[in-house]
């Protein structure tokens, strides 16, 4: 159901990038809007992947570096029955990860310092399968097309203003057109693309669980990096707000629930769902926090060799 309602949206959003170019332009705007979205498209798909690892300073690692880190990756990938992925660390403090490339044989995987030195061994695991999912069910190639085509529209409603109101002749439907093309058609695209970005993560969550094996390390880890998520800036992530999806947790701000304009689900219903998976299949371990609820109050993201300019050795499964 989930890949039935994501074929959906992204056809809406195709349609919805065509209808703005008919207003524009008439025919021959709407083909030119299609040939404007496969390029677009084309480009993203080829270099997506390089523009948000140096967006974010990740640094390439692997068996000698990261051993651990890398292990975990390399058996979950096994687990999966995925080809290895390039593996990367991103110097932030704030826990989270995100996985991209165009499809599993060109894939990469990053977690940033404050998600390996926050996690334990198992919750650490439990993230990595759930972008390992992402990889495997192809996310990362339909939340680019999305962003892309929802940046298009985005830009045509633009041209619309200067360019559709002018043109009766091109726009059939007049000045209701183009203010329709204006400011109805972005806002669609941008609700479209959160809806989609929504979806993908339950699913996500589901099938990296079972890549783990064990819900409830998944929907601890959810939990301890929804509490970091309020407390910890990710800069980056600010200033490149159109990649928030991307994460496992919201990097930008902390939603409570599923509205229209958030670009994860709830914490808690991401929570609850894992929590009936590992009643289905009889995962036996310590129930997770409530997201919300701060795990450690005592004690921030360690300052360890991980990050810029630490002097305290590492704690914990990363020592």
């Amino acid at each position: 159901m989930n890949l039935v309602r994501t074929a959906m949206l992204l056809a809406f959003m195709t349609a919805l990038f065509m209808a703005v170019g008919f207003v524009i332009g008439g025919r021959a705007g709407m083909m030119i809007a299609l040939v404007l979205a496969a390029g677009m498209n084309f480009f993203s798909y080829w270099n997506s992947d390089k523009m948000v690892l140096r967006m974010y300073n990740a640094q390439e690692v692997d068996e000698r570096s990261a051993p651990e880190y890398y292990g975990i990756v390399r058996d979950l990938a096994k687990n999966a029955g995925l080809p290895m992925p390039r593996v990367y660390i991103i110097d932030n403090a704030q826990p989270n990860a995100f996985a991209t490339g165009r499809n599993p044989e060109n894939a990469a995987v990053a977690a940033s310092t404050g998600l390996l030195h926050a996690l334990t061994y198992d919750e650490v695991a439990g993230v990595m399968a759930h972008e390992l999912a992402h990889v495997q069910y192809r996310d990362t190639l339909t939340m680019t097309l999305t962003a892309t085509l929802a940046g298009a529209i985005s830009m045509l409603g633009n041209f619309a203003f200067f360019f559709g109101g002018n043109r009766e002749n091109n726009n059939p439907l007049g000045f209701i057109g183009t203010l329709a093309a204006m400011i109805v058609a972005p806002l669609a695209a941008m609700l479209v693309q959160m809806a989609i970005s929504r979806t993908r993560e339950y699913s996500a969550d589901r099938r990296g669980a079972e890549i783990c094996g064990n819900p409830l390390s998944l929907a601890s880890a959810l939990a301890k990096i929804a509490n970091f998520a309020h407390q910890v800036p990710n800069v980056e992530a600010e200033r490149n707000p159109a990649t928030a999806h991307m994460f496992i947790i919201n990097p930008l701000s902390g939603e409570r629930m599923d509205n229209l304009f958030s670009t994860h689900p709830a914490t808690e219903n991401r929570i609850a769902a894992l929590q009936r998976l590992a009643e289905e299949i009889g995962t036996v371990s310590t129930p997770p926090v409530r997201a919300g609820n701060q795990t450690r109050k005592s004690r921030s993201v360690p300052s360890t060799g991980w990050g810029r300019g630490g002097s305290e050795p590492p704690k914990g499964p990363w020592s």
